[in-house]
């Protein structure tokens, strides 16, 4: 028996985890990201793609889909909660029964029936059963409001790294092709000395060895190139052939540097951590709405209109009539159905609040992650600026050793090889650098605000 939600002994729910808990200041500021952050990197390309990707990619429209389709669901709530208003005008053409509840003259005869009626229907919300409702129902529309901000950071960050990625393959094609003309070269001195006999045949071999693997690394830079730009093609809605001629430029995308401190503000930046926290009101008005099942439900109901069997007296004014019909539903016996209702209800908050604290978590490490390697490849950046000043000083000193002739060809294409390295480790550099800049926009909120 169910008469009331007091006789319901409501479980213990779990708690969203804190800001303190997860050491964020709440008197400490987390850097502001602007709303485009891309622009930062100065590059008018990636600016393109990146707006035409917000606005063309199926899967943002998608998103907004799911965001109109919540939103609609929101205002059906609210409108079962209001006065409902409808009329009514039916005519009709019917032989009555001889043997029926209707006596003569209409037993076993035909005649038209009309009628038009008004109705009225209202349930007063007098115990916050539709309001809890309509909170319920907008906490998921804010949920996908913030999916889908969450969704356009993500898309937005995907389009930028593919860019990014593609502009180090450029650089490293660039560097294989000279690496296939240095091992040519290379090949080409060997194959001289070795008919000088200076040379075996092993060298030889050694040196066609290599020119074939420097072939075969260009091969696959052609491969990666014109997959990424299909890729990138995909992210902004195009056909994968349409960026087959794009060529960005590494040397030209800006890294220019930022605070790196994180407060407790960080959760309110974040719109995968938003969206979970609105999933947890969400769910916790669900439960309020499975407790208001135990209260009484008034509703009220009235009609006024004309109704007679001849056509002709339709309107006539004692066709009329009229009724008012209040009620009222007390659950007494269901089985245990509210108190099942109210369970799931509840195991639904505890999934909501356990999927919140993950979020939160994953967000909070992301950012400390993003932090962490900032800090450090700047200090591997430093180090490999001072390996390629190396590299590049001993090639020009073996280069001019090479013009006056102390040094072979063969240790001059040596040093160029070292050099070639060098220039190829210090593009992944500055790719892993970028790269890791828009992990740590993203993951302070990528310019989003609730």
């Amino acid at each position: 028996m169910s008469a009331c939600v007091s006789s319901v002994a409501r479980n213990e729910t779990s708690l969203k985890i804190s800001a303190q808990n997860l050491g964020l200041k709440s008197e400490q500021s987390t850097v502001l990201v602007v709303q485009d952050w891309w622009k930062s990197l100065g590059d008018e390309q990636l600016t393109e793609l990146v707006e035409k990707a917000l606005i063309g990619q199926p899967t943002m429209s998608a998103v907004r889909a799911r965001m109109n389709r919540m939103l609609s669901i929101a205002d059906s709530t609210k409108a079962t909660a209001s006065p409902q208003v409808n009329g009514n005008t039916a005519v009709t053409r019917q032989r009555f029964s001889a043997n029926g509840i209707y006596p003569p003259p209409l037993a076993g005869n035909i005649y038209n029936t009309g009628q038009v009626q008004l109705g009225a229907n209202w349930s007063p919300d007098l115990f916050g059963l539709h309001a809890a409702e309509w909170a319920a129902a907008m906490g998921q529309v804010q949920a996908a409001r913030a999916d889908s901000a969450a969704a356009a950071v993500t898309l937005a960050a995907q389009v930028t790294r593919s860019y990014i990625a593609l502009a180090r393959l450029l650089v490293w094609h660039d560097l294989a092709n000279q690496a296939v003309l240095q091992q040519d070269s290379a090949l080409q001195l060997v194959r001289s000395r070795a008919e000088a006999g200076l040379d075996t045949q092993i060298d030889q071999r050694l040196s066609d060895a290599l020119l074939l693997d420097a072939r075969s690394q260009r091969e696959a830079l052609n491969e990666q190139i014109d997959l990424t730009r299909h890729q990138l093609a995909a992210l902004c809605g195009m056909n994968p052939q349409a960026l087959d001629q794009l060529r960005p430029n590494l040397a030209s995308l800006l890294l220019q540097k930022m605070p790196l401190d994180i407060g407790a503000d960080l959760l309110g930046r974040r719109a995968d951590v938003v969206a979970a926290r609105w999933r947890v009101e969400a769910a916790s008005q669900d439960i309020k709405v499975a407790e208001k099942q135990f209260y009484p439900n008034v509703s009220l109901g009235a009609f006024v209109g004309l109704n007679a069997i001849d056509l002709n007296k339709v309107f006539n004014g004692a066709s009329k009539e009229a009724a008012i019909s209040p009620a009222v539903r007390l659950p007494l016996f269901d089985g245990g159905f509210l108190r099942a209702q109210l369970r799931g209800r509840e195991g639904e908050a505890e999934l909501a609040i356990a999927n919140y604290n993950s979020v939160v978590l994953e967000a909070v490490k992301q950012a400390t992650d993003a932090i962490s390697s900032s800090q450090s490849l700047e200090r591997q950046e430093i180090e490999q600026e001072k390996s390629l000043l190396v590299a590049q000083q001993t090639y020009d000193m073996t280069r001019q050793r090479f013009d006056a002739g102390l040094v072979n060809k063969l240790t001059l294409l040596n040093s160029l090889s070292q050099l070639l390295l060098q220039q190829r480790l210090s593009a992944e550099m500055r790719a892993r650098s970028l790269t890791n800049r828009i992990s740590l926009l993203t993951a302070l909120g990528g310019g989003w605000t609730e």
